[in-house]
């Protein structure tokens, strides 16, 4: 008898991969999503219910009808800009939405939650590498609605015994190496899929947001970590909670930083194909450099990412956009 885990946002990126973890490993991954970003051919592993975790019956019945040990949420909405022209709809999803879900589950007796966090919880970087232990000052609505949510989890831990972890990211990357799963956003923003998706003829080029930065070779560093790791990290706490053991919050990245000239380079190497770009201004709150520090999840959960090279990053995610060049529409 498989143990029942609730995915909410499980058609999205990273929370399908997390489906097809959770199912490897002996689970039952249950998904609640929306489908406004996820998508329904994500879907491989298990029962799959379309709503929003702010469906309080709906979650009732799923919690009734499906013995739940767990939840984890990858449902929030992560476009920065997006959220600081409509904060509204990021506060209401991330933080509203997640307090029901919360409710439900405390309702229900359900007490492991799994939190897909972000290190836009930090802001504008102070030292880097980043640590847990940096200062949390968010610079967009997204990054807050992200710490608000961990300091709801913090108050329900003491309040009610909710045991948590919260993972923060850096920048999520590549794809399923078996090629049943992939990145597919709408708009995509995301650098390594509009890069490959300029490699395929998609578009036109790629657009570089300043080469005056403070880097080496004048472009913003980031911190690229493959969502299989991402996915191993999170089974990894899951497994904590289950076993009775203490959450917590915790960075996952590689601990090294590329540059968005040197993405591109790389994946002109991986795809054998000329990647054009255009540079324009600097965005407004792109920091020079945000690079992890994932020292405490590799003390803490005994986590090591088995990706950690860019190039196979690049080439998992390439292997997928070229098989499905026009994402789940494809499948």
């Amino acid at each position: 008898m498989r143990t029942n885990i609730l995915v909410v946002g499980g058609a999205g990126y990273i929370g399908s991969h997390m489906c097809k973890h959770l199912f490897k490993r002996g689970y039952q991954p249950i998904v609640l999503d929306n489908l406004v970003c996820g998508h329904r051919q994500a879907v491989q592993w298990g029962p799959f219910f379309e709503g929003s975790m702010s469906d309080s019956h709906l979650l009732r019945e799923i919690f009734s009808d499906h013995p739940i040990a767990a939840v984890m949420h990858f449902a929030a909405f992560c476009y920065v800009g997006e959220s600081v022209t409509e904060p509204a709809k990021y506060y209401e999803n991330n933080v509203a939405n997640t307090i029901s879900l919360l409710e439900v589950m405390l309702e229900k007796k359900v007490s492991n939650f799994i939190f897909s966090s972000s290190c836009a919880t930090y802001g504008e970087p102070i030292e880097v590498p980043i640590r847990e232990d940096h200062p949390l000052k968010p610079i967009s609505p997204y990054g807050r609605t992200k710490l608000m949510v961990e300091q709801i989890l913090e108050d329900f831990r003491e309040a009610y015994g909710l045991a948590s972890v919260s993972l923060r990211y850096f920048n999520a990357a590549g794809a399923d190496p078996d090629g049943e799963l992939g990145e597919d956003h709408d708009p995509e923003t995301h650098l390594i899929p509009l890069v490959l998706q300029t490699a395929l003829g998609q578009r036109p080029r790629v657009d570089i947001f300043g080469d005056d930065y403070p880097t080496k070779d004048g472009t913003c560093i980031r911190d690229y970590i493959h969502v299989e790791d991402l996915a191993q990290a999170h089974l990894i706490g899951l497994e904590r909670l289950l076993g009775g053991e203490a959450g917590g919050q915790y960075n996952l990245g590689n601990g090294q930083g590329h540059s968005v000239k040197q993405v591109i380079e790389m994946a002109g190497r991986v795809t054998g194909k000329p990647i054009p770009v255009s540079v324009g201004e600097r965005r407004k709150g792109d920091p020079a450099v945000l690079v992890s520090s994932s020292e405490k999840a590799i003390h803490d959960l005994g986590w090591r990412p088995r990706f950690p090279g860019l190039e196979a990053v690049i080439e998992t995610a390439w292997n997928w956009h070229k098989v499905n060049p026009n994402g789940y529409a494809d499948i």
